[in-house]
């Protein structure tokens, strides 16, 4: 059955196109539940929203406040979304007024952040006054619906792959959505575990969001998170959506998917433009050798491709980092928004013979296994 989706605004004041607005970001490239009618963000007023995030006119605009959005259309946007993912868990002072001044038209507000609006006094009042909901995307389960880890991860027959990075902000979850819908274009059932706020508000069925969990219970959620996949869903892939690093002394998350998962494969992405931690001035970027090597040596599953970020990267640039790494590491390279998951796709069926095979199903070349490459479906990708 089709998901009727809901109409919305993408609050990203002083942000859309930063790192801090990747949530706003990851909606207008993708939705599953909303129909994104605008973004809010006075410094890029009148701009199109596809153009900034360096991509095609999509017909997004944005607006430079909630009244002049209002202003173009025939009725009041369903949601009000807030886009921002800073590093603060609460909005400062003088935000809450936009959010007050949606309750009022009517909006429901969609909350990704650590501080919960639905536990505010003063948004909780309007809410109720103004018959509307506040959703807060990172609310944890009650206690007694979370999960710890019980090894039945080891019960998933099907591939999982992890889609992890070497910094927070870099792309991850853009490649493991691209990705995931390229490979159910191609007619392999693929399902993507969310493990943050951004692809739990664009729509993902399974996951949670785990920085916001008690750490006794990361691991275990993001286990269940991908059984119920495989359980209710008979995929023939499933790929979770990575955190952070694994060498980030800030975060935990890349260690609790690499436990929880267990994935059989990892895929990599790396923005080699960036020198430090995206909002830790101090820290210098890790080397992809040196993320490479400490990955591999907490799991027993291998790097199979590099993802890149080309932010701060003209095309040329990125076309000689891609054979620069394939050369250096021997690892396929791509940037999904510049060239497509033709290499991530080449990738997995290679290294899992029952993803060629499905492919070949339903691709009706049943006469002879197809060779890498030389699937028809691969070359449109």
């Amino acid at each position: 059955m089709a998901i009727i989706k809901e109409t919305a605004l993408v609050y990203c004041e002083g942000q859309f196109g930063l790192l801090d607005g990747k949530t706003a970001a990851g909606l207008v490239r993708h939705s599953e539940l909303y129909t994104i009618l605008g973004v809010i963000d006075s410094l890029r007023a009148g701009g199109d929203a596809g153009e900034v995030l360096g991509g095609v006119c999509n017909g997004i605009p944005i607006f430079a406040s909630l009244d002049e959005a209002l202003s173009q259309f025939p009725s009041v946007p369903d949601c009000y979304i807030y886009g921002k993912a800073p590093l603060e868990a609460h909005i400062p002072p003088h935000e809450r007024k936009s959010i007050l001044d949606a309750m009022e038209k009517g909006m429901t507000i969609i909350n990704g952040l650590h501080q919960f609006f639905s536990e505010d006094a003063e948004f909780v009042h309007a809410a109720a006054q103004y018959h509307v909901e506040i959703k807060d995307i990172r609310k944890p389960p009650q206690l007694k619906d979370l999960h710890v880890f019980t090894g039945q991860i080891s019960r998933v027959t099907v591939p999982v792959i992890a889609v992890l990075g070497t910094d927070c902000a870099c792309g991850k979850m853009t490649t493991a959505i691209e990705l995931n819908k390229v490979l159910n274009g191609l007619g392999l059932k693929s399902i993507l575990v969310a493990t943050g706020q951004t692809s739990l508000i664009q729509g993902a069925r399974y996951g949670v969001s785990i920085d916001a969990l008690t750490s006794q219970f990361v691991i275990g959620e993001i286990e269940n998170s991908v059984l119920q996949a495989f359980d209710h869903e008979s995929p023939d892939i499933i790929l979770v959506e990575g955190q952070s690093a694994v060498s980030h002394p800030a975060f935990m998350g890349s260690l609790g998917i690499l436990k929880g998962s267990m994935p059989d494969g990892i895929i990599l992405q790396h923005p080699p433009a960036r020198k430090v931690r995206c909002d830790f001035p101090n820290l210098r970027m890790p080397t992809l050798a040196s993320e490479i090597k400490l990955i591999e040596s907490m799991s027993t599953a291998r790097v199979m491709a590099i993802a890149l970020s080309h932010e701060d990267m003209l095309e040329a640039e990125v076309f000689r980092v891609m054979e620069d790494y394939e050369k250096q590491f021997q690892l396929p390279t791509t940037d999904v928004l510049t060239y497509g998951c033709q290499k991530l796709v080449q990738t997995l069926i290679q290294h899992f013979p029952t993803l060629n095979q499905k492919l070949n199903q339903k691709l009706n070349l049943t006469t002879q296994p197809a060779r890498v490459g030389k699937i028809p479906a691969l070359e449109m990708i």
